[in-house]
């Protein structure tokens, strides 16, 4: 007999902190800070499901706490009902912040125990299989052109064919041949059968550029075939995007700060962007992600996910790859022990540079406890005592 009901018993976060990668940050993220944590759904069937949130722990212990009375006992097989009663019952305490980051870790484990319940793919209860594997682009922070170079070695050397780089000096220095010797040195490493897409990281604090940077920038990009100029202005500038969208030789990217499928809205329908890229760990879980990537093949906007923090964010970013048609691309950090060090099967690419979507129940990976403990005091919270 088929499950109908699975209740919500308890939801754990479990803080990841010690080898937290640096973000590119003017106040740059150190080893020991919290800005990643996991999610444990647990029900009374005994099934777990794993999220991730990009937020600090405390912060994502504290919003437990809020939602707790608005979850505790939920039907945990109906994640974007679920997902959305938390959404409705909260916004006046802030919609898009802690608590709309939370949720977001919240939807995903909340799919991953549908999945489990199942036996089914996540990808496939989003309505299809659409492929079996996705192309990572290995996402890197830019460094002084030679640094950055043998950085890229590094990378191509184990398999991926396809790099962004960001942050770092670029865009920062008033230098726009500085800029320029960055660009040549990333296309000249990673070869030119390979894609190259490059993150200005203007979300970054008091980003000192504006319109007429980034669209002499975006014409620089153009003669070295980069694939997006993501992030060329400050997040809310919606108006100069507009103006960027129509000058830019380059498809212009954007949108992993936005929050909630309303966010998106305005962007799409002024035709900011060529490339929308929402972070399924903050902007609501994979059924808001699901919403958006579809409205924005309305308005014939393509959609990238940007849930490269930890190795859940990149499963749920492969399982919506899965299942939606025209997404062959998913964010992965170069180097990071979260996405890296914690499954019991690691992610791993093929001989062309592709994952291969994991198949299993739900997100289709299992998370190690002892490797996890590596990074969270709270590694045990994974299995419910």
């Amino acid at each position: 007999m088929a499950l109908d009901f699975v209740g919500i018993r308890s939801i754990a976060a479990i803080p990841l902190m010690g080898e937290s990668p640096k973000g590119g940050w003017s106040t740059e993220i150190k080893p020991d800070d919290s800005v990643h944590t996991l999610i444990a759904v647990h029900t009374d069937a005994g099934i777990t499901g794993l999220g991730s949130v990009f937020t600090n722990g405390g912060l994502v212990e504290a919003a437990l706490k809020v939602l707790q009375p608005l979850y505790a006992g939920e039907n945990a097989l109906e994640p974007e009902r679920v997902s959305e009663k938390l959404h409705q019952n909260t916004f006046w305490m802030g919609r898009g912040g802690t608590l709309t980051h939370t949720i977001s870790g919240i939807d995903i484990a909340l799919w991953d125990v549908l999945g489990k319940a199942l036996d089914q793919p996540v990808g496939r209860l989003l309505g299809g299989t659409y492929r079996k594997r996705a192309k990572p682009y290995c996402s890197l922070l830019m460094d002084e052109p030679e640094p950055l170079a043998e950085t890229i070695a590094v990378y191509r050397e184990q398999g991926f064919r396809a790099f962004k780089i960001g942050w770092g000096p670029f865009g920062r220095r008033g230098d726009s041949k500085l800029d320029e010797a960055i660009v040549r040195a990333a296309r000249e490493a990673v070869g030119e059968d390979s894609q190259l897409f490059v993150d200005a990281g203007a979300s970054d604090a008091y980003w000192p550029n504006g319109l007429r940077w980034a669209i002499n920038t975006a014409l620089m990009l153009a003669d070295y075939e980069v694939g997006w100029f993501e992030e060329a202005l400050r997040p809310d500038a919606l108006d100069d995007f507009c103006e960027l969208r129509r000058q830019s030789p380059v498809p212009v990217a954007g949108g992993e700060v936005l929050t909630r499928r309303q966010s998106f809205t305005p962007w799409l329908t002024r035709r900011a962007l060529d490339i929308v890229q929402p972070d399924a760990t903050k902007v609501g879980g994979i059924s808001e992600q699901r919403r958006i990537a579809w409205l924005a093949d309305e308005f014939g906007v393509r959609y990238v996910g940007h849930g490269w923090n930890t190795a859940l964010g990149v499963a749920a970013d492969l399982q919506l790859a899965a299942a939606l048609p025209h997404v062959d691309l998913v964010e992965f950090i170069g180097g990071s022990a979260y996405v890296d060090g914690l499954l019991t099967t690691p992610f791993a690419l093929d001989a062309e540079g592709y994952i291969e979507i994991p198949s299993g129940p739900g997100l289709g990976v299992s998370l190690d406890p002892s490797k996890v403990s590596r990074y969270s005091p709270n590694a045990s919270a994974l299995i419910l005592s």
